[in-house]
C-alpha cells in the first residue's frame, strides 16, 4: 500500500524524535521559535493594517514585549492600554508560552533526572588507569578490598573499580559500613553487566592491571546456580580476551566451581588467565592443618599483603649456591628458585648454583627490603641434630555437619594418612545427595573406615553418641547445604563448640578444626578451646587478591597446597634441637633446618598458641640475627617434603 505524504511526514518525525533527548529539544525549540516568529509577523500585519495603533518608539519594542509575553506571562500588562487586536495577539503570546515553555520545563527536568539517575548508577565511563577491577558481587567483596587497600599502601594512589550488576548505591552503602579506611585506594563502583564488552570497554580494561572475576553465588548454592554463574564466567572472560584482542597479557583471576567449565578455561591456553578452585584449596590446608596444627596462622601470614609476602627477585648471584643465599638477605627467606626453562622449584638441590636469568622466590617484608650482597652477612651456629621423625599413625576424624569441602579432605586423605584411618560423619538428616556422596567415597576408600551417623551436633543429646575424647581430630562444618547466611552458619559452628568444650577432658588430645566464613566472628571463636579455625572467605579473599598482584604465584600454590613436592609443616623443636631451652639466633633455626633438607620460615611459641595478640605464638622471618629461646613446646615453620 502506498504512503500518504502526510504518513511519510508522521513516520520520519517519530523517527526523529525516537532519537533521543537532543531530538525532543530541538523540536520544541523550533516549534517556540516558529510561534515566536508568527506572533511577531501578526503583530507587523496589525500594525500595516492600523498605523494609529503604533505606541512604542519602534517595531523591536514590539519583538522584545512579544519575547516578554511568551517568557513570563505577567509581562502581558504592558499592553493593557492597547487596542483589542492587540491584546488578542497579547493574549496568545502568553498562552503559547505557557504550553511551550512548561513543556520545556518538564523535558529539562525529566532529562535532569534521568543524568542524575545515570550518576547514581555510576553509569560514566571509567578513566582510571593501572587499577584492579573486580567483576561482580559477592561476600568476598570486602576481604579482597582490604587487601587490595594494603597492597596499594605504599603507592601514592591507587584505585580498585567494581564493575557488578546489582545496585550502585547498595554496593557503596555495603562497602562504608564495612571498610571506613581506604588510605591511598579510591574505590569507584559502578553498575553494569560484567560480560558486556561495552561495559568492559566503559570501565577502561584494556588500562588495568588486573581483573578478579567474581562468582555470583555461593559455594552453598545449588549446582544449578554454580553452572550459571561458571557459565557468566566464562562469557566475561572471553568479552575481556575480545576486548584486548591478540596481545593479551592482563591477569584474570576466575572464581569456577565445576571441572568441566574450569577446563574450558584452559582451552584458552593462557598462563594469565587462571580458573581458581576455591574449595579445593580449602580442603587440602583443612588436611595439612589437622596433621600440624598453626598452619592456617602460617598461610593467613604469608598470604596476605600485611605482613611478610612472597615475591620473584632477581639479582647477579655469582655462581652462589642456593643454601648459601639465606646469608646473603638481610630481610627475606628463599624458598626455591624459578626460571622459564625449569619452571618453579621449592626446595632445589642445596648444591645447585644460581645462574643468570634464575629468580628467587623469597619470603620477605616487602619487595622495597630485598637486597643481595655479594658478601655474606651473617653465618649461623652449628648445634647438634636430634634427628628425630615423627612416626606415621592412623588418624581418628570426627566430621560434625557436612560440607562440598568435606568430600576434598577425605580425597586429600589418601595421600597422607596410614591404612585404617577413621572418619565417622555425623548429620542431622543429611539428604539424599549427601548419602550418596558419602557412600561413594565408602566405595571409593575402602582403605578407610567411613561412617555416617545420623545425629544433631547442635543439641547434647545428639553429641551424646560419640566421645569427642576418642578423636584425633574434629571437624566442624556447615550444617545445613542449604543455608547461605555466612553469620547463621558461624552461629551454628560456635554452639557446637561450646558443647564440645562441656565433654571434652582437660587431659584430651582431641584437636577441633573449624572453618570461619565471617571474618567478624573470628574473635567470638577464639573464646572457645578451638585449636585451629580457617577464616574460609578471608583466606580464598587474600590467595585471588595475591594473584592479582602476581599470576605466577599459582605455581607456588599448586606445589603447597598438593601432596607431592614441598608443603609447609609446624614441626615440634624437638626433631631438630637436643637441649632445652636453647639460646639461639634465627639464623641458627635456618641452618639447623637445613640439615633435614628444610627451609625454616618461622617459629611458634608453644606457651602463646591462645595468645590472639601475639598472632598464637607464630612469627615468620625473623631478622636473622635475633636472640630466641627454644623451649621444648615450642615449633618450628618448615617447607619440607613431609610431615614426618
Amino acid at each position: 500500500m502506498k504512503s500518504t505524504i502526510r504518513q511519510k511526514l508522521i513516520y520520519k518525525f517519530e523517527r526523529f524524535l525516537s532519537k533521543g533527548g537532543s531530538s525532543i529539544f530541538k523540536t520544541l525549540f523550533i516549534i517556540f521559535l516558529s510561534v515566536f516568529g508568527l506572533l511577531i509577523a501578526l503583530r507587523y500585519l496589525v500594525l500595516l493594517l492600523f498605523p494609529q495603533l503604533e505606541y512604542f518608539n519602534s517595531f523591536f519594542d514590539h519583538i522584545w514585549v512579544t519575547f516578554l509575553q511568551m517568557t513570563s506571562p505577567g509581562n502581558m500588562n504592558q499592553d493593557s492600554a492597547s487596542p483589542a487586536a492587540m491584546k488578542i495577539l497579547t493574549i496568545l503570546a502568553g498562552f503559547a508560552g505557557v504550553v511551550l515553555l512548561s513543556m520545556l520545563i518538564a523535558f529539562i527536568t525529566s532529562a535532569l533526572n534521568s543524568v542524575l539517575y545515570e550518576f547514581r548508577k555510576g553509569r560514566g565511563q571509567v578513566l582510571e588507569k593501572d587499577h584492579t577491577i573486580i567483576l561482580g558481587w559477592n561476600n568476598r567483596v570486602i576481604d579482597i578490598l582490604k587487601e587490595l587497600v594494603m597492597a596499594n599502601e605504599s603507592e601514592d594512589y591507587g584505585s580498585v573499580v567494581i564493575l557488578a550488576e546489582d545496585d550502585k548505591e547498595a554496593m557503596d552503602d555495603y562497602i562504608a559500613k564495612r571498610l571506613t579506611e581506604t588510605m591511598t585506594t579510591e574505590i569507584i563502583t559502578t553498575s553494569g553487566n560484567p560480560s558486556s564488552i561495552s561495559e568492559l570497554h566503559r570501565v577502561n580494561i584494556t588500562g588495568a592491571k588486573s581483573v578478579i572475576l567474581l562468582a555470583k553465588c555461593s559455594e552453598n548454592a545449588t549446582l544449578e546456580q554454580k553452572i550459571l554463574s561458571d557459565t557468566q564466567a566464562i562469557k566475561s572472560v572471553m568479552a575481556i580476551k575480545a576486548c584486548h584482542g591478540e596481545d593479551f597479557d592482563l591477569p584474570v583471576i576466575v572464581e569456577v566451581f565445576t571441572d568441566e567449565k574450569r577446563q574450558i578455561i584452559d582451552f584458552f591456553d593462557n598462563d594469565d588467565i587462571i580458573a581458581l578452585d576455591s574449595w579445593l584449596i580449602m580442603g587440602k590446608l583443612l588436611m595439612q592443618t589437622s596433621l600440624t596444627s598453626g598452619l592456617q596462622l602460617v598461610y593467613n601470614e604469608i598470604l596476605s599483603f600485611d605482613g611478610g609476602e612472597i615475591y620473584f627477585h632477581q639479582a647477579d648471584w655469582d655462581g652462589a649456591r642456593f643454601n648459601d643465599l639465606i646469608y646473603h638477605f638481610k630481610d627475606g627467606v628463599p624458598l626455591g628458585i624459578f626460571n622459564e626453562s625449569e619452571g618453579l622449584i621449592l626446595r632445589p638441590d642445596p648444591d645447585r648454583k644460581m645462574i643468570q636469568g634464575d629468580d628467587v622466590i623469597i619470603l620477605a617484608e616487602d619487595d622495597s627490603t630485598i637486597h643481595w650482597e655479594s658478601n655474606a652477612l651473617i653465618q649461623g651456629k652449628d648445634f647438634p641434630l636430634a634427628d628425630l621423625k615423627l612416626e606415621p599413625q592412623q588418624k581418628k576424624t570426627l566430621m560434625l555437619g557436612w560440607h562440598n569441602v568435606a568430600e576434598i579432605y577425605i580425597r586429600e586423605a589418601a595421600d597422607y594418612l596410614e591404612e585404617g584411618s577413621i572418619f565417622e560423619i555425623m548429620h542431622n538428616g543429611p539428604n539424599e545427595e549427601i548419602r550418596k556422596t558419602i557412600k561413594g567415597l565408602q566405595e571409593e576408600f575402602d582403605e578407610f573406615k567411613i561412617t555416617l551417623i545420623e545425629n544433631n551436633p547442635l543439641s547434647r543429646s545428639g553429641l551424646a553418641n560419640v566421645d569427642p575424647n576418642f578423636y584425633n581430630n574434629i571437624l566442624i562444618l556447615s550444617q545445613d547445604p542449604d543455608i547461605v547466611d555466612l553469620d547463621r552458619i558461624d552461629s551454628d559452628t560456635l554452639i557446637i563448640l561450646l558443647l564440645l568444650r562441656e565433654r571434652l577432658s582437660d587431659e584430651s588430645e582431641s584437636k577441633i578444626i573449624t572453618q570461619v566464613l565471617n571474618t567478624e566472628n573470628q574473635k567470638l571463636i577464639n573464646q572457645t578451646t578451638v585449636d585451629d579455625f580457617i577464616i574460609s572467605n578471608k583466606l580464598i579473599t587474600m590467595v585471588l587478591a595475591q594473584l592479582s598482584e602476581e599470576p605466577k604465584l599459582k605455581l607456588l600454590y599448586d606445589d603447597l597446597f598438593s601432596e607431592e613436592g614441598s608443603e609447609i609443616y609446624v614441626k615440634p623443636a624437638s626433631l631438630y634441637f637436643t637441649e632445652f631451652p636453647q639460646q639461639i639466633r634465627f639464623v641458627d633455626a635456618i641452618l639447623i633446618a637445613q640439615k633435614r633438607d628444610e627451609i625454616c620460615l618461622g617459629i611458634r611459641k608453644g606457651s602463646l598458641t591462645k595468645d590472639i595478640d601475639q598472632n598464637f605464638g607464630v612469627r615468620l622471618n625473623l631478622p636473622k640475627d635475633e636472640t630466641i629461646t627454644i623451649e621444648k613446646g615450642d615449633f618450628l615453620v618448615v617447607l619440607a617434603e613431609d610431615e614426618l
